[in-house]
């Protein structure tokens, strides 16, 4: 049971705490508000999900015998990840307003997950600390899937609804404007590990 307590406690610090999902969900609340948002909130909970499953039953281990594929994955995570900050930097509030700018999609969000370097540390993390020889495994990894979709889940929505909140205080253009850029910023931030790191490793 202490060790269930300590994978709750885990689930929520690593989902509550800044990083691209949350960046990227509270500047979709800003820019589109809640219900436009929707999807790119199910992509992220779906996505890490599958992604969770996924490396806890091999995926990680091929690409532990393949470091290539890694980086390689990193790279474009890390490319990408930039796209879309400059995305968010430069998005301008009369093309969201009149529908020429869109929210992340489903399908966007979903896959955005395997290049999303917090999400593999996340889940890396929680299946070397959270799994043992002693248990049934699969079960284990069920529990940890189990534990962040209902703690993750409920984190992931307060940065959507903190964002659709400032969107009431952010009503003049400039100021949407200057929100956008210092979102962009911070999420361009978040990618420098990881890409120094790929480029290090080439």
């Amino acid at each position: 049971m202490e060790l269930f307590w300590t994978l709750v406690f885990f689930a929520f610090a690593t989902s509550i705490t800044p990083g691209p999902n949350n960046i990227m969900i509270m500047s979709s609340g800003v820019n589109y508000g809640v219900q436009k948002s929707l999807a790119h909130l199910a992509g992220i909970q779906l996505g890490f999900l599958l992604m969770l499953l996924a490396v806890g039953l091999g995926a990680g281990l091929i690409l532990q015998q393949q470091p290539l594929l890694h980086q390689l994955i990193k790279l474009i995570g890390s490319v990408y990840l930039l796209y879309l900050a400059w995305k968010i930097a430069s998005a301008e509030p009369k093309q969201i307003e009149t529908g020429n700018s869109k929210p992340l999609s489903f399908t966007q969000a979903l896959l955005f997950q395997w290049v999303n370097a917090k999400a593999w540390v996340m889940i890396t993390g929680a299946i070397a600390a959270f799994t043992s020889l002693q248990g049934v495994y699969w079960q284990q990894l069920a529990l940890i899937a189990l534990v962040f979709l209902l703690v993750g889940l409920p984190c992931t929505i307060s940065w959507l609804m903190f964002g659709a909140g400032l969107k009431r205080l952010l009503t003049a253009p400039e100021q949407r404007r200057w929100f956008n850029r210092a979102m962009g910023a911070l999420l361009a931030l978040s990618v420098l590990p990881p890409l120094w790191q790929a480029l290090q490793w080439s």
